[in-house]
């Protein structure tokens, strides 16, 4: 470990000495302290991922720096599922799971066909359960995952069952449309902190799809997975799995998610080339996705340009903060006020961003303002961020906006903020 702080302290004077900058002049560019700096520099102190990012940045070194931070060796632990959970055991779910475990039965069986139906009322019972999934996404973002799960993994069980009764072409439909329930299971299993749930569940949705004959749906749960090895701070692991999603016969909404996801590897490794040049490929296929009202839209249906977003939220991994916050001042005022997951994860990285720009005033009240909705949707990756924000204001424990806004975050962060 000490031999890695050494290495990653002479490289970064090296680097600085290059750029033709004091410690000072570049303590300022990163909104670091002299002090904080000149530790790193000796190898007095371990350097974070967060300094290495906005020192390569600074100081135009491509990853060099980011490469040569030393990793800390974490044992990985599974969560336990929390009881009304994807995967969660025994015990009595949450009165809000349950209500809407129940809920969705009850929808079910009020559309549950008799062995006659016409074809007329089994096309009416394919309307019904996609519009019913449309509210389930509605749900999805003003509601805790663990309140979700449970109508969801019933709704999908249910689908299954009223596929059996159906005729040809209904009983397709509706096995497609359970897998569509059983991935956004997997997201929601993955917001409430479940991986190992959430890849259950994905590769349900792929056998799902793949009885409906529809084969897509496995490249897509690739595009998944390697959101989970981002969110694990895995560039190698989210870049592979991506490079298997190239093929020209996959759906271009498929493909341009994929280029999507690659551009968030590609920024997680402090390629700022490759991260820009896989968004502007994912800019052209998602324009050339054919919007199907019938259907339900494949990944993230909340944000007005996918691509807007994800940009802001690269150029915040690759060290430019304050060229991420222009991009998310700019996309957030799209977003609308009801999808509150959406805004809490975008409002997160918003405020870090302009924290990380040294506009302290200005993330602490945008920090005021998302902190709701973070306590609202309860999402395990938008904590990620809060954590991440949570440090980067508590370098200016003297600044009164960070002093009242400190408690917040605590409490945001805790395990009694869970609870609620």
């Amino acid at each position: 470990m000490l031999e890695g702080q050494h290495a990653f302290g002479s490289e970064l004077r090296r680097a600085r000495h290059a750029a033709g900058l004091t410690l000072s002049r570049l303590a300022a560019r990163v909104h670091y302290s002299k002090a904080q700096l000149s530790k790193v520099e000796t190898g007095q102190k371990r350097p974070s991922e967060e300094l290495a990012r906005l020192c390569d940045a600074a100081l135009g070194a491509e990853g060099a720096l980011l490469r040569l931070v030393p990793v800390l060796s974490v044992p990985h632990t599974e969560r336990e599922p929390a009881a009304g959970e994807a995967g969660g055991s025994g015990g009595t779910p949450a009165r809000r799971g349950l209500l809407a475990a129940g809920a969705a039965a009850v929808l079910g069986t009020a559309a549950t066909p008799s062995a006659t139906a016409s074809p007329a009322a089994d096309g009416a019972l394919l309307d019904i359960s996609r519009n019913l999934f449309a509210e389930f996404r509605r749900l999805g973002q003003s509601a805790p995952p663990g309140a979700v799960l449970p109508a969801l993994a019933e709704q999908t069980r249910v689908l299954r069952l009223l596929a059996r009764r159906s005729g040809a072409r209904t009983r397709d439909g509706l096995i497609a449309l359970s897998s569509r329930y059983a991935e956004f299971a997997g997201w929601m299993a993955q917001e409430a902190g479940d991986e190992q749930a959430a890849l259950r569940l994905t590769d349900q949705a792929v056998e799902l799809a793949a009885a409906a004959g529809d084969s897509d749906l496995a490249s897509y749960a690739r595009v998944r997975r390697a959101l989970v090895s981002y969110y694990r701070g895995d560039a190698a692991e989210t870049l592979a799995l991506t490079a298997t999603v190239r093929s020209p016969a996959l759906p271009p909404r498929i493909l341009g998610l994929a280029a999507v996801q690659e551009a968030e590897g590609h920024a997680l490794a402090g390629d700022h080339g490759s991260s820009m040049r896989a968004l502007d490929r994912a800019r052209a296929l998602l324009a050339r996705a054919p919007a199907d009202p019938a259907q339900p839209v494949l990944g993230a249906s909340h944000v007005p340009d996918q691509v807007a977003m994800i940009t802001g939220w690269c150029l915040l991994d690759l060290g430019r903060p304050r060229e991420a916050a222009e991009v998310f001042d700019r996309e957030m005022c799209r977003v609308a006020p009801t999808a509150l997951r959406t805004r809490a994860r975008y409002g997160t990285r918003q405020a870090l961003a302009h924290a990380l720009a040294g506009d302290i005033d200005r993330a602490c009240a945008l920090t005021h303002d998302v902190l709701s909705a973070v306590h609202t949707v309860g999402s395990a990756t938008v904590a990620l961020d809060v954590r991440r924000l949570s440090r980067t204001l508590a370098r200016h424990p003297r600044h009164r906006a960070v002093k009242e806004v400190e408690p917040l975050l605590a409490f945001a962060l805790s395990p009694a903020a869970r609870l609620l």
